[in-house]
C-alpha cells in the first residue's frame, strides 16, 4: 500500500515537473518574434519620401526606421497642414493624403529626422507633387497631386522598411 502511494506521489510530482518545464520552455525560433515585438513598442521614424516613374505607373516610396506602422491612402477634395489648416500650394485637381500612424519625423528630443522634400512639383505622367503635411500627435501625413483621377495601390516593402503607393498610368 504504501508502495503504491509513492509510486503515485512520483508520478504526479513527475508530471507537475514536466508541464512546469514545457511551460516555460520556448524553442529557438520564437526569439526573434519576442524581439520584434520589443522594437514595434518604438514609434517608427518617417526619414524619407521618394517617387519615381515607371513605364505603367508612378509610384511614391516613404522610407521608415523601426516597422511599418498602419497607413491609410484617401482621395481628398484638397490638401491641407494638419494643424494650422492652411491650403498646400501643389497644383492638381485630385489629391491623395496617405496618413501613417502611429509614426514620427522627429526624435524624442524633437530634432527632425526627416530628410525628403517638404514640398516639391514633380512632372511625372500621373503625379505632379507631393508634400509632407503633417507630423503632429503619432501621425505623418502626406499629400499627393494629381491632374487627372489616380487609380492606386498601396503595400508595404521590407529590408528596408517601406509604405509603396502605385498609381497606375
Amino acid at each position: 500500500m504504501i508502495h503504491r502511494r509513492f509510486r503515485r506521489i512520483v508520478a504526479l510530482a513527475s508530471g507537475a515537473l514536466l508541464t512546469a518545464t514545457l511551460a516555460f520552455a520556448a524553442p529557438a525560433s520564437t526569439a526573434p518574434a519576442g524581439l520584434r515585438i520589443q522594437a514595434q513598442t518604438q514609434t517608427p521614424l518617417v526619414v524619407n519620401a521618394r517617387w519615381g516613374g515607371h513605364p505603367t505607373y508612378d509610384r511614391i516610396v516613404i522610407d521608415l526606421q523601426g516597422y511599418v506602422p498602419t497607413a491609410t491612402v484617401t482621395p481628398v477634395p484638397k490638401l491641407i497642414h494638419d494643424g494650422s489648416g492652411t491650403p498646400v500650394p501643389l497644383p492638381g485637381r485630385y489629391f491623395l493624403e496617405i496618413r501613417l500612424n502611429p509614426a514620427a519625423a522627429h526624435d524624442d528630443a524633437g530634432a527632425n529626422v526627416y530628410l525628403g522634400p517638404k514640398l516639391q512639383q514633380i512632372n511625372l505622367p500621373k503625379l505632379k507633387g507631393i508634400a509632407l503635411t503633417g507630423d503632429y500627435e503619432g501621425y505623418v501625413t502626406f499629400g499627393a497631386a494629381f491632374d487627372t483621377l489616380p487609380y492606386y495601390r498601396a503595400f508595404t516593402l521590407h529590408s528596408p522598411e517601406r509604405f509603396v503607393v502605385d498609381i497606375a498610368r
